[in-house]
C-alpha cells in the first residue's frame, strides 16, 4: 500500500544507516531530499538509484500537497533530511500534517538522531527532559531564555558553532551557571562531549572556536531555584 515512509540518515558514521532505511529507499517510488547533492552521496555509497525530489524548508508549503496527491495516487514516497530523523528541527512536519489529514499512512522508521546520544552521555539526568532545538536568532529569542528558566527538567538545544558561545553565556545569565555538556561531531572521528558549568563552557570555546553540529544539554534546575519559584 502506498504510503509516506520517514527515513533517518546518519548524522555522521555511514554505518549508522539501517538495513531497513537501505530496502526502503530501493523500493519507493521517489525520495524527497533536503539537499538532493548531499543525499546522492548517500545513495550512492549504498547503491540506490531511485529518482530524488527536493523537499526543503524554503519549499515544502509548495510541495507537501502535490506530494500527498502522489501516494493518494499510489505512490510510495520516502523522506529524508541531510542528517538524522525528518521533522526533528528539519522538514518534515508539514508533509506529514497534510498526508494525516488526507488519511494517508505515515511510517517513520527508528534510526539516527543527534540529541538522544548527546543527552544520555551527557551525565545529566535524562528521566524527564525538555527539548527546545533551535532558539530564535533575534525576534523572540529572550522570551524563550526567559521560558526555559522555568522548566524543571534537563533542556537538549541545537546550536551552530557560530552562536555556541554566546548561547551558552546567555543561557548561564538566564538559567544561572548550571551543569552542562557541549557534544559535537557525534558519531563522527573527532566526536567530543565536554562536561562543565555553563560558564566554563563559554570561556573553552572563546578560546578554541568549535566546528561541527552542536547538541548542547544543561543540567536540571536546583531544587532550591524550584522550590523558590513553585513558593511565589
Amino acid at each position: 500500500m502506498a504510503k509516506l515512509y520517514l527515513v533517518p540518515t546518519p548524522i555522521g558514521n555511514l554505518e549508522d544507516m539501517t538495513l531497513r532505511g537501505i530496502r526502503v529507499l530501493k523500493e519507493v517510488s521517489l525520495i524527497l531530499a533536503e539537499d538532493t547533492r548531499k543525499t546522492g552521496l548517500l545513495l550512492k555509497h549504498f547503491g540506490i538509484t531511485n529518482t530524488m525530489q527536493s523537499h526543503h524548508m524554503h519549499n515544502e508549503h509548495q510541495t507537501a500537497a502535490l506530494i500527498a496527491r502522489r501516494i493518494s495516487a499510489g505512490e510510495s514516497v520516502a523522506l529524508v533530511t541531510d542528517a538524522g530523523t525528518p521533522g526533528i528541527s528539519d522538514p518534515g512536519f508539514l508533509l506529514v500534517r497534510t498526508c494525516v489529514e488526507q488519511d494517508i499512512e505515515v511510517e517513520c522508521l527508528p534510526g539516527a538522531t543527534a540529541f538522544v546520544p548527546a543527552l544520555v552521555n551527557s551525565g545529566l539526568p535524562c528521566d524527564r527532559f525538555f527539548f527546545e532545538g533551535f532558539l530564535p536568532h533575534k525576534k523572540g529569542r529572550q522570551t524563550r531564555l526567559a521560558f526555559l528558566a522555568t522548566i524543571p527538567h534537563t533542556l537538549v538545544l541545537y546550536e551552530s558553532p557560530f552562536r555556541l558561545v554566546k548561547t551558552l553565556q546567555q543561557l548561564s545569565e538566564v538559567l544561572g551557571n548550571r551543569k552542562a555538556c557541549v557534544s559535537r561531531e557525534l558519531s563522527k572521528m573527532f566526536e567530543e562531549n565536554r562536561r562543565a558549568p555553563l560558564n566554563d563552557l563559554a570561556q573553552h570555546y572563546t578560546e578554541h572556536p568549535p566546528k561541527g553540529e552542536i547538541v548542547i544539554v544543561v543540567g536540571e534546575k536546583p531544587a532550591e531555584a524550584s522550590e523558590n519559584n513553585s513558593s511565589q
